[in-house]
């Protein structure tokens, strides 16, 4: 038996091991990256030369090695001359430069192979692997936890495959992968840096990751005990015992709860889409009564202004859009208002989806019906489904097997399948016909169930989106209620539990797996009811959290390796477990009718009634007549996906319009907006200034900023000067990150 190799003995007494070609010259030829994307795996190949990207189809690559170029990449009178060994081990001319080092153990294999005959002998077929460990917490940074892969096949046999087992890391800077090579098959993980962080393992099919995790503090931390709120049945302990739990292990403190104006501002903007009044702001922060936080949520979600800003929630996620001329805005109207009805009547998910996939009929007057024109074709279809119902990245199973998960050809293609029949014009119809083409057999794919299961013929002879649909609503389906609820839970805290919220793959995996598989469990359980999960996220403390961060102390500094300095320890570098609240930019509708309702300046749009708000608008290709100030602020076309995070107001070119444009400036010196009116009516300086506060940033100006805004204030002579000074005040805090941002 060669060292290091993975030579399975033949049961034959006196026969010679031979060479599984799937299970063995696969994966040598992986780990030396010559069916990486990159290399030989891309689509084209290099240089004459295909294989399938990491060797996800074997029996094509035994067909372009042995077969190919007349058979001269293997060579069986001189084996060790082969192509497919002198290439690799760089003793000819090589682009990818030295891949197996001549001696070593990966092309010892290639050699016996070769010797033996170069069949493909399939002796045994992969069925899982495991990594140990699968999670791991280190002492401090800079420590080293050994990796093991173990490959188990469908003849109950086992073998340890760590030497051909390609391990990557997510964050090079923050995980040092070193092995002790082919020989050895040692693999260790040294973590540089405190954190949670993942090392992903590929050998053939599959791919696992590992997550280590290295403690910010040594000292425990104590959690703050859950809060149960016993509303009707809502208790959101469960939330709050997971995070809490995360931040023990991570040694993180909480930052403590948001003072009541920065709770109401979050909560307004979060599930109405809206500023709080002044009025609103004075009554809140007045009433010291214990429950009036949750009676301010449920107060919220029952107004029409939470309703309308959930359906331009999720008119954004299914990408609702004018589709040009007048047929165009009438299915448009269709379909927005059968989605503001489904918020409104707080109808379950698993209905609306259900009825997205099956709907037929005049797009002019059955709403769902449109949503079979977000997409130009089946193909466009499959891809828009999947990203949006199932959280996952399908469309790169279009050209391959993906590269980074379980979706294969045969999935991509099944599902466009599923929607071939669909006839898109005014009227959506099922035809009798339709049909993809798999690229791979050049035959019509067979409809199909992503990585579960061929329709049969009784399944597909009515309709095959019907039994899509029963299988994606179903309750015990494996994305669905997990890809909605990681979306709310990025629309409430800023970021998802698993993130891109579009990317629930293997090697992706929730930075709390327990606590989003309990919250699908909930959405399922209670009819896949967004408003109950809503509710519950708003009343948890972890989403009631302050922005503002727990600083370290220096005394108690790290040095971490690699690192150029000592680091306090404390919370500032969280960004994904939520031990304060996120800031996050506002979204250009959300803040361009919160700079409408700050100045009293209504935006106008073509074809819309004078002062409707912007997330009212049915499509984003209606702009405004008096500016572009949507597009300035960086608004999202949905022609795609809109789930990147926006850069706080819009970027630099909002920038440049915040500070000498029409943005801002047109409605701040306008007769008509609200400061001028109060200047108008002696309003007096201290109560101007608190209401330019409330207006903006939701809360009383500070001590300092009384003082400082005093002393020009007394400076100021003529009322011109008066007059300018006022909208330099309003304007700075229209300009200031504070506003921009939900904090």
């Amino acid at each position: 038996m060669i060292s290091g190799c993975l030579i399975v003995t033949l049961a034959l007494a006196g026969a010679e091991p031979r060479v599984d070609f799937d299970t063995q010259v696969v994966p040598v030829l992986t780990k030396a990256g010559c069916n990486a994307g990159a290399c030989h795996g891309a689509a084209a190949g290099r240089g004459g030369f295909r294989l399938s990207l990491w060797g996800s189809d074997p029996e094509a690559d035994f067909r372009a090695i042995v077969r190919e170029l007349e058979g001269r990449r293997v060579n069986f009178s001189r084996p060790a001359d082969s192509l497919i060994v002198v290439k690799p081990s760089n003793r000819i001319g090589h682009g990818g430069g030295l891949r197996l080092a001549e001696g070593s153990a990966g092309e010892r294999l290639l050699f016996d192979w070769i010797a033996a005959g170069a069949t493909r002998v399939r002796q045994r077929t992969f069925a899982r692997l495991e990594v140990e460990p699968a999670t791991a917490t280190l002492a401090a940074a800079g420590d080293a936890v050994p990796l093991k892969a173990t490959a188990l096949f469908d003849d109950g046999s086992h073998e340890d495959v760590t030497a051909w087992t390609v391990f990557t890391v997510a964050d090079s800077a923050a995980v040092e992968l070193s092995a002790s090579g082919y020989e050895g098959g040692s693999v260790s993980a040294r973590v540089l840096r405190p954190g949670q962080h993942v090392v992903v393992a590929r050998f053939l099919s599959a791919v696992i990751p590992v997550q280590l995790l290295v403690p910010y503090a040594t000292p425990e931390i104590t959690a703050t005990q859950p809060r149960a709120r016993a509303d009707g049945g809502l208790n959101v302990g469960f939330i709050d015992a997971a995070v809490n739990a995360k931040l023990v292990q991570l040694g993180l403190p909480a930052s403590p709860p948001a003072d009541d104006a920065m709770f109401l501002r979050r909560a307004r903007l979060d599930l109405t889409g809206r500023l709080p009044t002044p009025d609103e702001i004075r009554r809140f922060l007045t009433d010291d009564t214990q429950d009036k936080r949750d009676r301010l949520i449920d107060r919220l979600m029952a107004t029409d202004e939470f309703t309308d800003f959930w359906t331009f929630r999720f008119a954004t996620l299914l990408r609702i859009r004018g589709q040009g001329g007048k047929d165009g805005r009438i299915a448009t109207q269709a379909y927005h208002r059968w989605l503001r009805e489904q918020v409104s009547a707080g109808t379950g998910f698993d209905r609306i989806a259900k009825s997205l996939l099956t709907a037929t009929g005049d797009t002019h007057e059955v709403g769902p019906a449109n949503f079979w024109l977000s997409a130009g074709d089946a193909r466009e279809q499959a891809e828009l489904v999947s990203e949006v119902l199932l959280g996952v990245r399908l469309r790169c199973a279009n050209c391959h097997n993906h590269p980074l998960d379980r979706w294969t050809q045969d999935d991509y293609h099944g599902l466009a399948a599923v929607f071939a029949r669909v006839e898109r014009g005014r009227t959506i119809q099922v035809g009798g016909r339709g049909e993809i083409t798999h690229p791979k057999t050049g035959a019509p794919a067979l409809p199909r169930i992503p990585a579960e299961r061929f329709l049969d013929e009784h399944e597909t002879g009515g309709d095959p989106r019907d039994a899509f649909a029963d299988w994606l609503t179903a309750g015990d389906n494996p994305y669905f209620a997990r890809a909605i609820v990681n979306r709310l839970w990025r629309w409430m805290l800023g970021r998802g539990l698993i993130e891109p919220v579009d990317d629930l793959s293997q090697t992706n995996p929730a930075t709390h797996p327990e606590l989003l598989d309990q919250l699908a469990g909930d959405f399922v359980e209670h009819g896949y009811d967004f408003r109950r999960t809503l509710r519950l996220l708003a009343s948890s403390e972890t989403y009631a959290r302050s922005a503002r961060s727990v600083p370290g102390n220096e005394a108690d500094a790290t040095e971490w390796p690699g690192s150029p300095s000592r680091e306090p320890r404390g919370n500032e570098a969280d960004d994904r477990f939520y031990s304060h609240a996120l800031v996050r930019p506002l979204e250009a509708e959300i803040l361009l009718d919160a700079i409408c309702d700050a100045t009293g300046i209504p935006e106008t749009f073509q074809n819309e009634s004078y002062g409707r708000r912007t997330i009212e608008l049915i499509s984003p290709a209606v702009a405004s007549t008096s500016s572009s100030s949507l597009d300035i602020l960086g608004r999202c076309d949905r022609t795609g996906s809109c789930d990147s995070a926006p850069a706080v107001g819009g970027g630099l070119r909002a920038k440049l319009h915040a500070i000498n444009g029409s943005l801002l400036n047109r409605r701040i010196a306008s007769p008509q907006g609200w400061l001028h009116e109060a200047l108008a009516a002696g309003t007096s300086d201290a109560d101007l200034l608190e209401a330019c506060h409330l207006r903006t940033v939701s809360r009383p100006p500070t001590e300092d900023g009384r003082r400082y805004w005093n002393e020009h204030l007394a400076k100021a002579g003529s009322p011109s000067d008066r007059r300018q000074l006022w909208e330099d005040i309003l304007w700075s805090l229209l300009s200031c990150r504070e506003f921009q941002t939900n904090h």
